[in-house]
């Protein structure tokens, strides 16, 4: 590595010139935290961070995370800096239409982004989820002699990303865990959008993360890189604590009539400031010029492509040692599915239909979660703090705790009353790889954890919801409890698949599409992403199906019982599949034949060719749809001349059968409607 402190400002400069410049040519973006943290920049990156840019995949790369991620230029910065493929055209694109530099970084388009940031204290979840995949990994892999695993995730971070709730969340369960390998440098500014936080973020950070278990080093000059660089040195000299640097900054550091003010936060200098600045700093260069004796302190591609020969050599040596072991890493790193997967599951598909069980949904969850965690070693569960509800811990699966030694190895992660902590974790364990995150709450607390959902789609991770007790079903805690318009509006996440299953078949085919689903970022695939399972608490039926229609299953919509001379289609979903079957029996009695099609995903469905989706529901046959959700959403599929049975307005707390029957989810109120829409 290079030396991070020789020369002190030159290296620290460039990322100052290229801020503000790029800023004024866009006309649009955050210069102050790039010329604020510049040597916080130079101290990690260019003598601590262990990456190679000829390699952005490297496996046992050191991860960093620009939580702060409206300062983006400081990380593109970065990355032209030190190699990456990343040229100064794309920099004078910054914010432009498909640049490699937008707005905030996304993961899959810069190449050395680790993961998208932006929404504020989400980065900073990634990187725990990242420092946990991490030490899990080690203590997996790692042998005796041999040490396969072993870097570091750096965050930074500012004030708006620990205002945020979910940096509580997130930083009390890395110190519960010991996560001593997650350094954290904090920009410690004192200002944000509105102007000087004193006046409503006066909190004493230091003594907080002391209180999560944190390792704080305080009063850390930002603009010194030597103390900064001291700093980072003394975080890595011990692993039992993730650790905190407290960076005292000057937001806007060079500018000489806005540096410290929150009118630098995100707005261009101007041309008079930026000349004023170059003149304070001593950068003579032109805009988008960077000396050639400044892009070689900068370089990382010789000290990358050194680190990453060294750790090569070690994998080699481990592989001739632990064959298997090797390989298998080298499978969940790149995102396969192991060999012989299709006929394991095809397998428990088989056994599941001849058990022909009634049980909830969400009981019928963990039945395949225990199938699939015996093929898929790569699955990681968890629950926030709902497991003996949720159903997301099967048979002899060990807790993940933390030990005198590092962390105790297990699979199973109880993240507490953390519901969006819980989803930023998941999309952090996903990006750094290596593991197949799922997590359970109840389906009504999607809202806490949905802007994380929203990032897993972004993003396009391999990450599992499990959500359950999804309806009015669950009775009598009421409707602070009961899902009413929460399937309807998780449909509407682009990329995220949603699946609501209405017996133990569907929910192992849905278990099944939800971990078969790409899981390599940066794809060109449209159907890459998290998936929800919206699981019942109440027992379902089971319903017994020939093999063509098992296998249409997967399709998303399908015929589940034909009707000859059809006269209707009812369409409906996870519990009330059972009443729309029920509503088919009552109405053949009266002589109206009406056919019945179960829709578990709806985005599955709707991809599929004009001809499965013509023969499913033929044009001309009325439509009704039932579902314990709010209606509007089923007028896509009913058009306006349909009807859709469902409820509008929240629950009511009593039994659930009460409550079905007092909101009219029940058989008769779905036949009466067939015979209103005829």
């Amino acid at each position: 590595m290079s030396n991070p402190t020789a020369p002190k400002l030159a290296l620290a400069d460039a990322i100052r010139a290229l801020a503000m410049d790029a800023v004024q040519q866009a006309n649009s973006g955050h210069p102050g935290a790039p010329m604020g943290m510049a040597e916080i920049a130079q101290a990690l990156w260019a003598g601590n961070l262990r990456h190679n840019p000829k390699d952005p995949a490297w496996a046992n790369r050191d991860r960093f995370v620009l939580s702060n991620g409206h300062g983006s230029m400081l990380i593109y910065a970065l990355l032209h800096l030190t190699g990456y493929d990343l040229p100064i055209e794309e920099l004078k694109n910054f914010r432009q239409l498909h640049s490699k530099t937008p707005g905030h970084p996304e993961v899959g388009i810069t190449p050395g982004v680790e993961t998208t940031t932006g929404p504020l204290g989400q980065g900073l979840g990634n990187a725990v989820g990242m420092a946990l995949a991490e030490a899990l990994l080690a203590a997996e892999f790692n042998k005796p002699g041999h040490t396969l695993v072993d870097h570091h995730t750096y965050a930074f971070t500012g004030d708006g990303c620990l205002m945020e709730g979910i940096s509580h969340e997130v930083c009390s369960l890395a110190g519960t865990l010991k996560l001593g390998k997650l350094v954290v440098l904090y920009d410690d500014n004192g200002i944000s959008i509105d102007g000087h936080v004193e006046h409503w973020f006066a909190d004493d950070t230091a003594k907080r993360f002391e209180g999560y278990g944190w390792n704080v080093i305080r009063g850390v000059d930002g603009h010194d890189v030597a103390a900064v660089d001291a700093a980072i040195k003394q975080a890595k000299s011990q692993s039992a604590k993730p650790t905190l640097i407290v960076c005292r900054t000057v937001i806007g550091k060079g500018s000489p009539n806005m540096a410290g003010t929150h009118n630098v936060h995100g707005a261009p200098l101007g041309k008079d400031e930026i000349a004023a600045t170059r003149a304070a700093l001593g950068w003579s260069s032109e805009p988008f010029q960077i000396p050639q004796d400044i892009y070689d302190g900068w370089d990382g591609r010789k000290a990358g492509a050194a680190a990453q020969a060294e750790w090569q050599s070690a994998f080699n040596a481990y592989a001739a040692e632990f064959p298997s072991e090797a390989a298998e890493f080298a499978r969940r790193m790149k995102g396969e599915l192991p060999a012989g997967y299709a006929e394991q599951f095809q397998a428990f598909l088989n056994a599941t239909l001849d058990k022909a069980e009634t049980v909830a949904t969400r009981k019928a969850s963990q039945f395949a979660i225990a199938a699939l965690a015996a093929a898929l070693p790569e699955m990681l569960g968890g629950s926030a703090d709902l497991t003996g509800s949720n159903f997301t811990d099967w048979k002899g699966v060990a807790a993940v705790r933390a030990g005198e030694q590092g962390i105790q190895f297990g699979r199973h992660i109880n993240y507490g009353v953390r519901e969006f902590g819980m989803a930023a974790i998941m999309n952090g364990v996903a990006l750094h790889g290596g593991y197949l995150p799922f997590g359970g709450t109840f389906l009504t607390f999607s809202d806490y954890s949905r802007n994380a959902i929203r990032m897993a789609a972004l993003m396009k991770q391999r990450v599992v919801h499990v959500f359950t007790h999804d309806s009015i079903g669950l009775g009598e805690d009421g409707p602070t409890h009961q899902s009413i318009e929460h399937a309807s509006s998780l449909r509407l996440i682009p990329n995220l698949s949603l699946w609501r299953p209405c017996d133990t078949a569907e929910t192992a085919v849905a278990w099944n599409a939800a971990v078969t689903r790409p899981a390599s970022i940066g794809m060109d695939v449209h159907d890459g992403g998290p998936t929800a399972l919206l699981l019942s608490r109440q027992n379902l039926p089971f319903v017994p199906r020939d093999a063509a229609t098992v296998a249409a299953i997967a399709r998303g919509g399908y015929v589940l019982r034909d009707a000859e001379g059809a006269r209707a289609v009812i369409i409906a979903t996870g519990s009330e599949v059972a009443i729309a079957l029920d509503a088919q029996a009552q109405l053949a009695k009266e002589g109206v034949a009406v056919r019945v099609v179960s829709m578990p995903s709806t985005d599955v469905f709707d991809k599929q060719d004009a001809a499965w989706k013509q023969s499913v529901l033929p044009k001309g046959l009325p439509r009704v749809a039932v579902e314990a959700g709010v209606t509007a959403f089923w007028h896509k599929y009913v058009g306006l001349e349909g009807a859709v049975v469902g409820i509008d307005r929240y629950g009511e707390s009593a039994p659930a059968g009460a409550l079905f029957k007092f909101f009219g989810l029940t058989a008769d109120k779905v036949a009466e409607t067939v015979k209103q829409v005829l």
